[in-house]
C-alpha cells in the first residue's frame, strides 16, 4: 500500500470511495471469486467503505458480500527502482471502474484474502490548525509533495501511531472511535488551558467540523473508553513554567490518559511570515525538567508509573545526564524522540578486535544534537589497531541550523560536510531514511552518495553494537527508519503485517 497524494484529490462516484486492490492471497475466497490484482472494491453489504478499517469492521460481523468492479482498460503501474528517486511503486488507474459492471462474492467469518494500495480508501483527513510551531509551515521549498501534506488524521493515529490535535472532528469520527473502539490513539495535547491552546494552535473557523471538537477536556473526557498517548510541543514562555505543570495535572487526572510525552519546539530557518517563537535555553531547559521530574517522582510514588516522559532533547538542551532504561518503562513513545538515546545504548558493544585485518577509515555522521553522545559512546572503538573513526557532528544545510536533530539531515546536508574520498566508510543515522528505502527527506538515495564519495556509505545500527558491527564487518542495519511518523506513513509500503497489527487493535489486543 501507498498513500499517494493525489488520494487528497479525489472525486469517487458519490457515496463509493474505489479500493484500488493490490494482491490477491492464493486460494483465498476472492480468488476463487475471480477477483484479481487491479480490480476495485466498491461497497461492502451494499455501503461505501472509507478504509481498511471500516472494510475489516464490516468482515467482523459476519457474513459480508463484497461488490467488485474491473476497471475498463487494465490499470498502469509506474515503476522505478527501488531506493531512487524513480523509486514510484503505485497502482494507477487509467480509467475509473464501470458502476454498472460489477460482481459480488460472499464470505462468512473468512478473510476474503485482498490487499489494498491504501490504507484510507476517502483520503487523507487535514488539519484544521495554524499551529505557531508547525513543522510544515517551516518547510523548504523543492522537496515530494507528501511532506507538505498537513495530515491530521485519526485513523493514521490509531493504525501507525502518529500525532493528530482532535480538532478536526466531525460528530461522526467520534462516535466511529468510539463505536468500533479505535484505541490507543495519539493525541496532542499542548496544553489543557482552552485560551491558550487557542491562541497557540489557531484553528481555522472554516475546518473545524464540531465546535465541541476543540475543546480538549471535553475530548479527552468524551473519549474515556479510549487510551490516549499524549504529548505537550513545549514553547518558551507559552506553555511551560506553571502551565505545564497544570496540563501535566489535569492528564494525569485523567484515567484514559496513559502517559504524555514533552518535547521541546523545532524550529527551521524557514519560518516566513510566522509568529516569532524561539527554541529553549539551558536554564528554561533546566526548569522544565526540575518540574518534570517533581511529577514524575510523585506519580512512580502513587501510581507506579512515572506517567510523563521527557525527550531526549530536552535533556541535552538542559545538559542533563539521560535517565536509565528501567525509567523509561518499556520505551512507548520511541518515534517521539522519547528514549531514543538511551534505546541505541541498551545493547553494549561486542567483544571487540584488538586490530583490523586491513585499515580502515570510517565517518560516523550525525546531527549537532548527538554528537558528543554519541562521540564518548564509541570512545572503545578507537583502541582498534587500524581503525581511524570520526564522529562528525553535521549542521543541518536543509532546515537551518536551529534543527540539530539527527533525523531531519538530508542528502544536501551530507554534500556539505563530506569530502570525496576522505574516508572508506561513511555511516549516516538510520533515522534519516525513508521508510524501507535508502532514500533520504530530499529524496538522495545512499547509493547516489556512494558514487559521490567514491566511498561506502551506509545506514547505522539501531543499537550500539548493531553499529559496531556495520563498522567492522559491514553488517545490514536493521533500521528502526522512523523519522517523521505522518510522512512516514504517507510515503511507506503498506504490508500485512500493519494490516494484521490493524486488526488486533480493533480487537483490543494492541
Amino acid at each position: 500500500m501507498t498513500i499517494p497524494v493525489t488520494a487528497l484529490a479525489k472525486q469517487p462516484v458519490p457515496d463509493v470511495f474505489p479500493a484500488p486492490i493490490k494482491s490477491v492471497e492464493a486460494g483465498s475466497a476472492a480468488a476463487k471469486a475471480g477477483v484479481r490484482p487491479g480490480d476495485v472494491l466498491m461497497r461492502v453489504n451494499g455501503e461505501a467503505v472509507t478504509d481498511v478499517l471500516a472494510y475489516r469492521h464490516l468482515l467482523s460481523q459476519g457474513k459480508a458480500t463484497l461488490e467488485i468492479a474491473r476497471p475498463k482498460e487494465a490499470p498502469r503501474a509506474m515503476t522505478g527502482v527501488a531506493g531512487t528517486t524513480q523509486d514510484h511503486h503505485r497502482l494507477q488507474l487509467s480509467a475509473p471502474p464501470s458502476l454498472e459492471d460489477t460482481f459480488t462474492f460472499d464470505v462468512e467469518w473468512e478473510d476474503p484474502g485482498l490487499e489494498f494500495e491504501e490504507v484510507l480508501f476517502d483520503g487523507i483527513h487535514l488539519c484544521a490548525n495554524k499551529c505557531d510551531f508547525c513543522y510544515v509551515h517551516q518547510m523548504p521549498r523543492g522537496f515530494r509533495k507528501s511532506l507538505y501534506i498537513m495530515d491530521d488524521d485519526y485513523r493514521l493515529s490509531f493504525l501507525y501511531g502518529s500525532f493528530v490535535t482532535l480538532t478536526n472532528l466531525s460528530e461522526g469520527d467520534i462516535n466511529r472511535i468510539l463505536d468500533e473502539n479505535l484505541s490507543p490513539l495519539y493525541v496532542s495535547v499542548h496544553t489543557a488551558n482552552q485560551d491558550l491552546r487557542k491562541d497557540m494552535m489557531k484553528w481555522w473557523k472554516l475546518k473545524v467540523k464540531d465546535e465541541k471538537a476543540v475543546q480538549i477536556r471535553g475530548m479527552i473526557e468524551r473519549l474515556e473508553s479510549i487510551d490516549l498517548y499524549t504529548q505537550i510541543v513545549l514553547v518558551p514562555e507559552r506553555n511551560d513554567g506553571e502551565n505545564l505543570d497544570d496540563t501535566v495535572d489535569y492528564l494525569s487526572s485523567r484515567p484514559n490518559v496513559i502517559s504524555a510525552a514533552v518535547v521541546p519546539i523545532g524550529l527551521t530557518s524557514h519560518r516566513t511570515n510566522l509568529p516569532d517563537v524561539r527554541t529553549f535555553n539551558k536554564e528554561e531547559a533546566r526548569d522544565s525538567l526540575r518540574r518534570l521530574n517533581i511529577w514524575r517522582k510523585k506519580f512512580l510514588t502513587e501510581r507506579g508509573t512515572r506517567f510523563v516522559f521527557p525527550s531526549d532533547e530536552l535533556y541535552l538542551l538542559a545538559g542533563e545526564p539521560l535517565p536509565s532504561e528501567e525509567e523509561y518503562e518499556g520505551f512507548p513513545m520511541l518515534e517521539n524522540g522519547v528514549g531514543m538515546i538511551r534505546d541505541f545504548l541498551t545493547e553494549a558493544l561486542p567483544e571487540l578486535p584488538a586490530a583490523l585485518p586491513e585499515p580502515r577509515r570510517v565517518i560516523l555522521a550525525t546531527g549537532t544534537l548527538f554528537a558528543e553522545s554519541l562521540d564518548l559512546a564509541v570512545e572503545p572503538l578507537r583502541a582498534i589497531e587500524g581503525l581511524t573513526l570520526e564522529v562528525r557532528s553535521i549542521t543541518n544545510k536543509t532546515f537551518g541550523p536551529a534543527t540539530t536533530v539527527a533525523g531531519l539531515l538530508t542528502g544536501r546536508c551530507f554534500r556539505h560536510a563530506i569530502k570525496t574520498g576522505e574516508a572508506d566508510l561513511l555511516i549516516v543515522p538510520p533515522t534519516t531514511l525513508r521508510y524501507g528505502t535508502e532514500l533520504m527527506l530530499d529524496d538522495v538515495s545512499l547509493g547516489e552518495l556512494r558514487q559521490e564519495f567514491r566511498m561506502d556509505v551506509r545506514a547505522g545500527g539501531a543499537t550500539l553494537g548493531e553499529l559496531a558491527r556495520v563498522i567492522l564487518d559491514g553488517a545490514q542495519s536493521s533500521g528502526h527508519q522512523w523519522g517523521m511518523s505522518a510522512h512516514a506513513v504517507k510515503d511507506s509500503g503498506h504490508t500485512p503485517l500493519e494490516i494484521e497489527v490493524a486488526e488486533r487493535g480493533m480487537r483490543g489486543q494492541a
